[in-house]
């Protein structure tokens, strides 16, 4: 399971700083004495506006193009919020309102994120203003589709559990194999569960714990719980941990321990031996907010492990443990978002280390979400499918591009894209061979549909129809929820993929005029089951 929800706290006024001063605290406790910045005001280019927008946003994220966004978006969000990476502020003076309270600011400055300093003339930065503003449009219409999405699964039953936590914020669903039922995770704030159902979708019994599960992951008898802090939502200190489950009984009573401490928000795990000692490594996708860094954990046996960073940047989303070019080493796949958005390939060199090689690049505002690894033309190489949608910050517009690509394999890990299908707010597609035909379908949900016009489209099925060719089926009861997590597997042990669904209806959708909202607060289901009739 996987699960980032990309927003940000809503800014505190700006405090009533003025002139280049700065307060400084004496560590003996002396009275606060002010001193002047050296500050060193940088020259101007005779660049035009375009050339300077090349320069200062690509250094950072491939080039986004005014005509993607409308002119209140440029003017309102992103640019001021791209001004100060860049040291724009206005005022000239750096706002505390950038940094959240706490420890979580602290890391923030420390990193600085936002440098006290401008990095370019104010003249150029003007520039690049202007550029955006006069060359974007009004408005930006939403995205139209050719045909209504077909209404009905063949293959599917609708299963609803009694038990909810109401207002649902379901922030993890996991199947069980063999008959065992569901789990999911409910995060409020400062009350975090552990939910078992039975097969029949029951309530077994519910584990209540300081911090908010994301992922769970289970190897013969020994359960991985992994937490992200004392809730799901945009945050930089260090506070997620794994955690392993003890069965106490048949009480469902649990001890936990924890193995792995101070992750930094994290949203997704991967395991797999990536040294060949026989024992179980952890990358961790510690996505933070800000800051944050991709890493794996080296299993040194007795619960104990060892950090290797890989990347110290925030965004690690999904992580897809691999030996995909059949040297005996397990390799590392990793979807990034949070800016430089893209898919990254680090090969195991066999001593603890690994190379890395970029193989795809996406735009900023893609919002990517989530990632697969899987053969989808037969020809023995792994390909990609990639689902982008998130639009919970600065440009919450519907977008065009938002939806699930396939991008096939040549055999050299060059990738190019074969399938693309609209969908509004994409945030999880699962391929698998959920008809028993012999090709791989998909099953996917979005967070930010259409409401106004599709929200049908909140649960996607397509069904393969060979050639990269997809028919599309919802459901009727796809709207009874806003779906943020997903899982797959076979629940009922009869040889076919089921599939669980997780509702999280903390942010209300933006254009819905159907009252759904409302009905999620009071009646909606945490989870529901599509259980499949193949068989």
């Amino acid at each position: 399971m996987e699960l980032t929800i990309n927003i940000r706290y809503f800014l505190k006024p700006l405090l009533p700083l003025c002139g280049l001063i700065l307060v400084l605290n004496s560590c003996s406790g002396k009275k606060k004495e002010l001193k002047e910045m050296e500050y060193k005001e940088i020259p101007a280019t005779k660049l035009p506006g375009n050339q300077l927008a090349q320069i200062h946003c690509s250094s950072c994220h491939l080039f986004v193009k005014p005509e993607l966004l409308p002119k209140s978006s440029w003017k309102n969000d992103v640019l001021p919020a791209m001004g100060h990476r860049l040291g724009i502020y206005k005022g000239n003076i750096r706002p505390d309102s950038l940094f959240d309270a706490g420890r979580s600011g602290e890391v923030v400055k420390k990193a600085n994120i936002f440098p006290e300093s401008p990095l370019l003339a104010k003249e150029d930065w003007d520039r690049i203003v202007d550029y955006y503003v006069s060359n974007s449009p009004d408005t930006i219409l939403p995205p139209k589709r050719a045909n209504k999405i077909r209404m009905g699964l063949k293959h599917f039953k609708y299963r609803e559990s009694v038990f909810s936590h109401t207002p649902s914020l379901t922030t993890m669903v996991k199947i069980l194999p063999n008959n065992r039922g569901v789990i999911y995770a409910d995060s409020k704030r400062n009350i975090n569960s552990l939910t078992f159902l039975t097969k029949d979708l029951e309530k077994d019994f519910v584990l209540g714990l300081r911090t908010a599960p994301i992922h769970y992951y289970e190897n013969y008898d020994t359960i991985y719980l992994t937490t992200t802090g004392k809730n799901i939502f945009p945050n930089d200190v260090s506070d997620g941990a794994i955690q392993k489950l003890f069965a106490k009984g048949t009480t469902g009573s649990y001890t936990s321990k924890e193995v792995i401490p101070n992750l930094q928000r994290p949203v997704n795990m991967a395991y797999g031996d990536l040294n060949n000692d026989g024992l179980e490594d952890v990358v961790a996708c510690e996505y933070g907010n800000e800051t944050g860094k991709l890493v794996w954990y080296e299993n040194r046996g007795g619960d104990k492990y060892t950090l290797r960073t890989l990347d110290n940047r925030s965004g690690a989303i999904t992580a897809v443990i691999k030996d995909v070019n059949g040297d005996g080493l397990q390799d590392i796949f990793v979807l990034m978002a949070q800016g430089d958005e893209g898919v990254f390939y680090y090969q195991n060199k066999g001593d603890g280390t690994f190379s890395i090689r970029r193989l795809l690049s996406f735009l900023p505002l893609n919002g990517s979400q989530y990632m697969e690894l899987v053969d989808f033309n037969n020809d023995g190489f792994d390909d990609i499918l990639y689902v982008c949608g998130d639009n919970a910050d600065k440009t919450p517009i519907l977008k065009d591009y938002h939806g699930i690509y396939v991008f096939l394999n040549d055999g050299e890990l060059n990738f190019e894209q074969s399938f693309f299908y609209q969908l509004n707010g994409a945030y999880k597609a699962m391929p698998r061979d959920y008809d028993l035909d012999g090709d791989l379908d998909i099953a996917a949900i979005s967070f930010f549909p259409d409401y106004m016009s599709s929200p049908e489209e909140s649960f996607v099925y397509l069904e393969n129809k060979g050639n990269m060719k997809f028919e599309d089926y919802s459901f009727p009861e796809s709207i009874n929820g806003r779906w943020i997590v997903m899982d797959a597997e076979d629940m009922d042990a009869d040889g076919d993929i089921d599939l669980a669904l997780g509702s999280f209806v903390y942010f209300l959708p933006l254009g819905d005029t159907t009252g759904l909202g409302q009905k999620w607060l009071s009646e909606g289901p945490s989870i529901i089951v599509l259980e499949n009739t193949t068989k």
